[in-house]
């Protein structure tokens, strides 16, 4: 619950600091007072929008602070400690705004974004405006208040996830059928390409192959002629050759060793080349051996090369390229057949997605169905204490399977009876001004009890209530702080006294500068405010009398 606000150069607010407690704290005041500055300067808190206009006139900045009491705010905890914010029995929300405009977010002294306070405050205050009934005329609103009643969470979770999960799988479908033309010619194309390269069937190192090829033979002529030349150097030509000219070395070196070993060496290197020369000799002869000149074949090599050539021109790459090209397409084509598989898989998802979507609103609308039985007859008994003797409530919950939204398939319409003999009809085409204000109040009040929001703020609800409906709404009200911390702003001494405890706000100007301040009433105050409530300025005893009367009731 709220502990205490604390307000600092907050438009015509200098310095506020107020002590709540629990049950049900009416605030009251002159109109024009500012009855609802502090109900505003706490909305900075929760994370409502802020302006150059919040800060008073030559202040710095305005600054609003509220401490509360999360003892029993369980969620509200499990908030804190999922999104790493100290975690304690209390929790401190603190706005500034500064005289440009700019604000701050604290949560706990942490720097936190607006959205933050906005998560966090919607669990621990619940604000109905004095217009708050006029929202009970739009459809979505009833709906909204038909579901907090209800409380079904679970069942509102799982129809969004099946509605996420339908128009996801929906919109990848209808992106695939958007592309089947395109994805057929494309088919088309590739089938005709790549089956052109099957039937070509180049391998992979191929090309280099066949150009490493080409190569040799295209030169064979100048190969035999160098063969030719090679080995009579190494070992056939009678005048000189390598080979002779090493053993004439070698015989030499012999010599020398045979004056000195350390020459050795020089003699083992000789021999090993010799070899060398040797098996040079040979293997050149082996390849001369099998040189062999075949323009058959020779015409096939350069008609496969041709090919290549011819092939990679066509898809605009190097021949070696060709191979890997040949590949990608291949492997692009079979990704178009999967993604024909992949439409039919998806075809059959969305139609197990509408299944189960259909299947989790129409949970949902079973329970929208049986909990508006239940608000029909709270809301009818409600309405009924507020002078409204012969009024009928009902709350019309239709199932469309046709409808699909986050929401659920199902169309809510809240209608009432005023008068005996009165068709039920819309809220909108039934109800007055004050009937309607009547039956808003009603509802916030019975809904309330359901919702978990420990805090809950009426301003100025009661606009249009007087009299005998004002005592009721009174004791509505304070029922309702028995189980719930209530604040209430009114203009009515019927529900003022029915407060545990009233909060005084009075207006001041002083030196050219307006302030306002609110303080918290003892018993003798509290009645001297309800007589002025009920007489005006003019305090007689009656008014005094009456003014007591209230508080003891």
């Amino acid at each position: 619950m709220l502990c205490q606000l604390s307000v600092t150069n907050y438009a015509i607010v200098r310095f506020l600091e107020l002590e709540f407690r629990a049950g049900m704290t009416t605030i009251t005041g002159e109109t024009g007072a500012g009855k609802s500055i502090a109900i505003d300067a706490l909305g900075l808190c929760l994370g409502n929008r802020a302006d150059a206009a919040s800060v008073r006139p030559g202040a710095d900045k305005a600054e609003v602070s509220a401490r509360f009491s999360l003892s029993d705010v369980p969620l509200a905890k499990r908030w804190l400690e999922d999104n790493d914010l100290e975690l304690d029995d209390e929790c401190i929300l603190r706005r500034t705004v500064a005289a440009d405009g700019r604000s701050r977010a604290y949560i706990n002294g942490n720097p936190v974004p607006i959205t933050q306070l906005k998560l966090l405050g919607a669990l621990l205050i619940g604000i109905h405006g004095q217009h708050a009934h006029h929202a009970l005329l739009r459809a979505d609103q009833q709906l909204v208040l038909l579901d907090s009643y209800a409380g079904h969470q679970l069942l509102l979770d799982a129809v969004v996830k099946s509605y996420h999960n339908l128009r996801h799988a929906e919109q990848q479908l209808r992106e695939l059928e958007q592309t089947a033309q395109e994805r057929q010619a494309r088919r088309q194309l590739l089938s005709y390409q790549v089956e052109e390269l099957n039937d070509f069937d180049l391998g992979e190192q191929e090309f280099v192959e066949l150009e490493n090829e080409h190569k040799r033979l295209a030169n064979s002529t100048a190969l035999a002629e160098c063969l030719q030349a090679s080995m009579l150097m190494l070992s056939e030509d009678d005048e000189a050759n390598i080979e002779s000219l090493l053993n004439r070395v070698i015989s030499m070196a012999d010599e020398l060793v045979s004056y000195d070993d350390k020459l050795s060496s020089v003699n083992t290197m000789l021999n090993e080349a010799l070899i060398q020369v040797q098996e040079s000799r040979s293997e050149l002869q082996h390849y001369a051996d099998n040189l062999e000149m075949d323009p058959e074949y020779f015409a096939q090599l350069e008609s496969r090369l041709s090919k290549v050539m011819q092939l990679s021109r066509k898809h605009h790459v190097t021949p070696n390229e060709l191979y890997q090209h040949h590949q990608s397409l291949l492997a692009e084509l079979n990704s178009l057949d999967s993604n024909d598989e992949m439409v039919e898989a998806l075809q059959a998802q969305v139609q197990q997605y509408q299944e189960a979507y259909q299947q989790a609103a129409q949970k949902l609308s079973s329970s929208r169905q049986r909990y508006a039985k239940v608000l029909d007859k709270l809301v009818t008994e409600s309405i009924r204490e507020l002078n409204m003797p012969k009024a009928k409530f009902t709350i019309e919950v239709n199932f469309n399977e046709q409808t699909m939204s986050l929401h659920g398939s199902d169309s809510v319409d809240f209608k009432v009876s005023t008068n005996p003999g009165q068709p039920l009809d819309s809220l909108s085409k039934v109800a007055s001004g004050g009937e309607l204000s009547r039956i808003g109040l009603g509802i916030q009040v019975i809904t309330s009890q359901k919702v978990a929001t420990p805090t809950l703020i009426f301003d100025e609800v009661d606009v249009g209530i007087s009299g005998p409906t004002a005592a009721v709404v009174g004791r509505m009200l304070r029922q309702l702080g028995s189980t719930t911390q209530v604040m209430c702003v009114t203009h009515l001494p019927q529900v003022a006294g029915n407060g545990h405890q009233q909060m005084f706000v009075a207006k001041q100007s002083k030196g050219g500068m307006t302030e306002t301040s609110m303080v918290p009433l003892n018993r003798e105050q509290r009645i001297e405010e309800l007589a002025r409530l009920l007489g005006g300025d003019t305090i007689t005893s009656n008014t005094l009398a009456n003014a007591r009367e209230l508080l003891a009731e």
